[in-house]
Parts: structure tokens; sequence; C-alpha cells
């Protein structure tokens, strides 16, 4: 299958820095990623030896800032890599946006909000724990999120909560679909810290690195979903887990400033979906020239409904790419309402055209692509699940562009 880069650096206008690390994780993804994929699908079974090449290339640092021994990949750099990882394997992508975002977060993200002086300095000596943790020692973090309840949507406090105690704090709950559940070695949990009179608020939220063995952490649940099969996101169970001060990933209060002010920071699920995109994409295109791996030189390009199939998908794809680029170039503290906007419609956009893409390429391919042996079926297993997460999904992207389409700041039917 052709291994252009997804965005050509010349033609995107892309820095040296994105397209080396594009370039890099463009070759992890043929030369090592691929060739695996079908079989952690098939096993449900989370993508170690994947991880190992990304430790080895240093990409488990690659939003570390440099002055602590990362690679510095800004907001951009990250999202243009990542979606080269999503063209070879979806559920490799997706947990390692998991475990970036405790550094993208951390990092380039926390450094543009304000904090008071004794908040800066205390987030500048915690997070060198947890850099070197991964710059040294290789340690993954996972990104739990969901609790089944609207919570991960931003519309209520985490029901996970955090009661203060002598040297840092007490964590309950629990959290569903958790990527990297039982793979990884800290937890990034958001939870809502108790105070006063015990009423929960979004503002006293809590980002805690929870160790995967600390006691009172379980792994619980089966998992045999429809796709995203190898992201292994079973269930997490925090009972009366001690969490140490300097184990906080941001100091208390800043989360609800972050989403507040850096709404880009809920898009860096898309990269995987537009990499899924391209790749549906492309097989169809290898296939139908007859170059696809595994079947006979036999080409079926030259039926008219194939051309004009292919010429759908590529219209498709362009526009998804061009949305999706322009919302990321945007990323900002405090974007204009129009970037949010347009933030929200390159969500929607990427995660219901990469299914529609899978779709068109089973359609336009042929019964034999449906063979386990192709990537199109775990593709389009995958592609479905990208309308369904969390915080942006796609009935809340609808809901929110047209909510803001109508009505201006403060303004009501009353």
């Amino acid at each position: 299958m052709p291994d252009r880069p997804m965005f050509d650096p010349g033609l995107w206008g892309l820095t040296p820095r994105e397209a080396e690390l594009a370039a890099l994780c463009r070759r992890l993804g043929r030369e090592r990623f691929a060739p695996r994929a079908a079989r952690y699908d098939r096993e449900a079974r989370f993508p170690t030896e994947n991880y190992r090449d990304l430790r080895a290339a240093g990409l488990l640092a690659i939003c570390v800032p440099e002055r602590y021994g990362g690679l510095g990949a800004d907001y951009r750099a990250y999202m243009i890599a990542a979606a080269e990882i999503g063209r070879y394997c979806g559920a490799t992508a997706l947990t390692f946006n998991m475990h970036v975002c405790s550094c993208l977060w951390t990092g380039d993200l926390a450094d543009d909000l304000d904090m008071t002086p004794e908040e800066r300095e205390g987030h500048e000596r915690r997070r060198r724990i947890h850099y070197r943790r991964i710059v040294e020692e290789g340690k993954i973090y996972a990104q739990p999120f969901s609790e089944g309840g609207p919570a991960a949507a931003g519309l209520r406090p985490f029901e996970t909560t955090a009661r203060r105690v002598d040297g840092g704090w007490i964590l309950n709950g629990r959290k569903i679909f958790a990527s990297l559940a039982g793979n990884a070695d800290y937890y990034g949990v958001l939870c809502t810290e108790v105070r006063g009179d015990g009423t929960p608020s979004r503002r006293d939220t809590l980002y805690l690195a929870v160790a995967a063995d600390a006691p009172g952490v379980r792994v619980e649940g089966e998992w045999d979903p429809l796709g995203m099969r190898a992201t292994v996101s079973r269930d997490l169970h925090f009972t009366d887990v001690f969490v140490p001060e300097e184990e906080a990933l941001m100091p208390p209060g800043v989360y609800h400033r972050a989403v507040l002010s850096w709404p880009h920071m809920f898009l860096t699920l898309t990269p995987t979906y537009l990499g899924l995109a391209q790749v549906a994409y492309d097989f169809t295109v290898a296939y139908l020239r007859g170059e696809a791996e595994g079947m006979p030189p036999v080409r079926r390009r030259m039926y008219p409904t194939k051309q004009l199939a292919v010429a759908q998908m590529h219209v498709m794809l362009e526009q998804a790419k061009a949305l999706w680029f322009r919302a990321v170039s945007e990323a900002r503290r405090d974007p204009p309402k129009e970037a949010v906007m347009r933030a929200w419609a390159a969500q929607y956009t990427v995660m219901e055209t990469a299914n529609e893409l899978a779709r068109l390429a089973i359609r336009t391919c042929g019964g034999q692509a449906m063979l386990e042996k192709f990537p199109l079926a775990r593709i389009y297993r995958d592609s479905r699940c990208g309308s369904l997460m969390l915080p942006w999904t796609a009935e809340i992207c609808l809901d929110r562009l047209g909510r803001a389409a109508l009505y201006e700041e403060g303004e009501t039917d009353d």
C-alpha cells in the first residue's frame, strides 16, 4: 500500500521537527506495528511489543519537554505524528494518546495556564518526578476518564472522589472503558476532591497519578468488544487508595482551568481515526490496482463504478484532513468561538468519515476484502468506535455546534 506521508511537509507547511517525528512514527508503524495488528485484535491483547518499540525510539517521551530529556513535541507535532501511527494500528495509536496526554497536559498546556507562584513551583517539582519515570524508566501512564455517567462529558463532577488526609488523598471510585487497564504503570485519574460541606464541584477536579500496584487498585471485568480490542479497556476500581501529594499531575483546580481555557485538549483522540480513514482509502487504491499484499496482481481499476467510489472516498478524505489540520493548527489558549466550533466540527467529521470510508472500502473492494487476512474488517470495527468516545461524542459535538450557532454567550429565550 502507499506509504507517502499523510501530510506532505512541503504542501502542508510542516516544520522540520513535525516532518521528522511523523516520518519516525510512519516507519515504526509500517515495519513493526502493522504486522502485529491483526494478532492483537484477534486476541484482544495489549500491544506490549509496540510499546517496547515506542520506548526504544524515545516516543514515550514525545511530549515531554526537552529540558526534562524528552523529544519536546508541541501539540500539532504530536497530533500529526499520532495520525501516522493510526494508519498501522488503531489500538496502539489510541492507547498511546492516553499515555501522551499525561505529558502534553502537564507540559506545554500547563505552561500556558495561569498559576500562582506557589502552584507553579509545586507543579514544576512534581512533574519532574513523572517525566523522570517516563524518560529514564519507560513507565506508561493511562488516562481513565469515563464513569458511565455525564461527568466525562463535562456536565457533572466526577463521581470518583478524593478526600484529603495527611500527606495526600484517599481515593474511591470506578472508571469504565479504562484503556491500558492492567498494562499501565500509573493511572492519571480525574476525580473530585471532597471539600467543605461535601457538595461536589467541577472546580474541585483533581488529576492524580495512581500507581497500578497501589493497595486498593483493582482491574475487573471481561473485555470482548466490537472494535479497538487491543486497548484492553477494562474497569478500574479504587477502594481507599492512598495517593501521596507528590502524585498530583496538576495542582488542585488547575485541570478545571485547562478545560475552560484549552478546549482543543479533547481533540487528541482524532489522530487515531484520521489514520484509520487514510488506510481505508490507501487499501482500496492498492486493492483495485492489484497491489494489495496477499492478493494476486489482478487489477479492478478499469470499472467506472470502482473509479467513482474511489473519487468519492478521495473527496471525503481530503475534506476531513483539511478541516482537521486547520482545527489542530488553531489550538491555543482561549481560542475564539469560531475556532472552538471548528474543533467540534473536526471531531465529528473525522470520527464519522473514518467509518464511512471503511464502509465504502468494503463495498468497493468486494467480498474477498472482508477476509481477516486483510485489514478492512478491523478498520471498520475500530473506526465505528470513534463517534462514541467521550468527552466529545458525535452527538455532543452536534448538540454544542447547534447551540453555539444559534446563541451567543448569555442569550436565552426567556
